[in-house]
């Protein structure tokens, strides 16, 4: 779950990382009283949840209040990369001395927290790692160990800070990585981290993204998750847990896991079908939950068919086939809905859902499945 950039800074202020003074506003009168508060100049920052906002028109400065109020009247309810506008963050703008990169990310290989810090601030770190690889310092954290004070100066150091600079600069540093454990994050980031000239650090841009998968353990979040997205059918799949994204298409899929569904759409997509969405169960089917992702992927209006597609390790088939079955009685749909369920306790299955003459398919080959609901679909 990524956090829009003014819920990261609060967070990192809590964490005694400093941030530039800042207002969300919904309008374009509030955004004149905050500019009053803050004081001018200042930077009217759209809030979404997507990177290269600033490329995209996303970010103005100025230092006119009547300018204030014409560039939040432009950004809010515009939409930049795809992602409607529905708040601003006016915040003010400081002189900048030097910009600095760090972030902490979950390394692929290891699977530890991996630390990087640059003196190239205001690009991403995929430029600087390309172009001036010699300007990025990186270390891989043992969780168990931790990451200490000492450790961040070091850093900070071998890349030429000094005196007052290199303690304030390493102090953040080590402040992000405990911003990272504390909110079980999978990336922590602060682009750019800036010196004023009178020698003060400030985060002008905050990136923090949650765990899904850990969110239960962050009580204190207060997510509205009716401002992240605007597709209600993804929202409500969020609330039961299930993962949903929605694509171009019009033939429903259901997996039970990632890898799974992604495969079944790319088939889908082999054998000249569109894929309307990505919707994966995770580990823990149950009838329950069956039942509300076959009943979420029913709600979309484009569908022409729907693949589910099972595979039972250690999930009960037999519940999972029940939980189909209640949401295709209550739901009675007009289209082909085919099902690809193998595994544990799959002849029980496929007799549940037999007795309800809906098809199956018991090939442990995607494919087979995928041409039988494109011949169903007279594709």
């Amino acid at each position: 779950m990524r956090l829009f950039e003014y819920e990261a800074k609060e967070i990192f202020k809590k964490f005694g990382i400093p941030v530039p003074k800042g207002l969300v506003v919904r309008s374009a009168k509030e955004a004149a009283s905050a500019a009053k508060q803050i004081r001018l100049p200042v930077a009217v920052k759209a809030q979404i949840l997507v990177g290269g906002r600033g490329n995209a028109g996303g970010i103005k400065f100025t230092s006119d209040l009547d300018e204030v109020i014409a560039e939040t009247k432009k950004l809010i309810n515009r939409r930049i990369k795809g992602r409607k506008v529905k708040m601003v963050l006016i915040e003010e703008k400081l002189d900048i001395q030097n910009e600095y990169y760090m972030g902490v990310t979950i390394d692929q290989l290891s699977g530890k927290p991996i630390l990087m810090f640059s003196t190239e601030g205001g690009v991403d770190v995929e430029t600087i790692a390309k172009k001036k690889p010699e300007m990025l310092i990186s270390k891989k954290i043992s969780v168990s160990r931790g990451f200490f004070q000492f450790e961040a100066r070091d850093m900070c150091m071998q890349l030429g800070l000094k005196g007052s600079t290199l303690l304030k600069v390493g102090s953040i540093l080590h402040k992000l990585y405990e911003v990272f454990i504390g909110y079980d994050a999978m990336i922590a980031e602060i682009n750019p981290l800036i010196i004023t000239s009178n020698g003060e650090p400030y985060a002008v841009d905050a990136k923090l993204e949650v765990d899904d998968n850990a969110l239960f353990r962050q009580p204190n979040l207060e997510l509205n998750l009716s401002t992240r997205y605007e597709d209600k059918i993804k929202i409500e799949a969020i609330k039961h847990g299930l993962s949903y994204v929605r694509l171009d298409g019009d033939i429903g899929v259901i997996g039970s896991g990632a890898g799974l569904t992604m495969a079944t759409i790319d088939l889908i997509t082999d054998f000249g079908g569109k894929p309307a969405n990505f919707l994966e169960t995770g580990g823990g089917i149950t009838e329950e939950l069956m039942t509300k992702a076959v009943e979420l992927v029913l709600k979309d209006r484009r569908l022409k068919g729907l693949l589910i597609n099972l595979y039972g390790g250690i999930n009960p088939m037999p519940s999972a086939a029940k939980g189909i079955v209640k949401a295709y009685e209550k739901l009675k749909p007009k289209i082909p809905v085919l099902v690809k369920l193998v595994g544990n306790q799959q002849e029980e299955a496929w007799n549940i859902l037999g007795n309800y003459a809906i098809p199956i398919a018991k090939k442990i080959q995607t494919e087979k499945a995928v041409e039988k609901l494109m011949n169903l679909l007279g594709g």
